[in-house]
């Protein structure tokens, strides 16, 4: 079971309140404007700023 497109559509980066997406595994919502990852884990969205990812990019 994958994150609910509602919850997806309300939820924002809690770093820059911006948009975020899925990534294309589903297994974590990316902020662009951050380059954060915010991991997904037990079909949860975690979205603290201490545990999110930077990404490479």
């Amino acid at each position: 079971m994958s994150i609910n497109r509602e919850l997806l559509e309300i939820l924002c980066c809690p770093k820059c309140k911006g948009d975020i997406r899925l990534t294309e595994k589903e297994d974590g919502l990316v902020c662009e404007s951050c380059k954060l990852l915010y991991p997904i884990i037990d079909d949860i969205p975690v979205m603290l700023i201490d545990e999110a990812k930077k990404l490479d990019t």
